[in-house]
C-alpha cells in the first residue's frame, strides 16, 4: 500500500516532528520534551511518518532513535519544481517592472 505524502504532511504536527527531524536524529522521549506533546500522540505519529517512508528508526539500548528519510521528500520536490518556477518568473517579471520604475 502506498501512502501519499501530502495527506501525511498534510497533518501540522507531523510537520513539526519532521522539522525537528531535520535538526537531530531524536528519540520519542526526545520528542515529547521538545515539542510539548504527549507520548502517545507522538508514537501516533511517528508511526504515520514511518509508514509513509518519511522517517526511520534504529534501536539503541532500549530507545528508537528516528531520523528524517528523505526520499518521499523528492517526490514532494519534484512536484513542487513547476509552481518554484512559475513563481521564479513572476518575480523576475516584478523585479523587471520595478526596476523600470525607477
Amino acid at each position: 500500500m502506498s501512502v501519499d505524502a501530502f495527506a501525511v504532511l498534510a497533518e501540522p504536527s507531523r510537520r513539526r516532528i519532521l522539522d525537528r527531524l531535520r535538526r537531530a536524529e531524536s528519540s520519542v522521549g526526545d520528542l515529547v520534551d521538545a515539542l510539548g506533546m504527549s507520548q502517545p500522540a507522538v508514537s501516533k505519529h511517528l508511526r504515520v511518518l514511518r509508514e509513509a517512508g518519511l522517517v526511520t528508526c534504529r534501536t539503541a539500548a532500549q530507545r528508537r532513535i528516528y531520523r528524517v528519510d528523505t526520499g518521499p521528500l523528492r517526490a514532494v520536490d519534484d512536484w513542487l519544481g513547476p509552481y518554484r518556477r512559475m513563481w521564479d518568473t513572476h518575480l523576475d517579471a516584478l523585479e523587471r517592472h520595478l526596476d523600470s520604475q525607477e
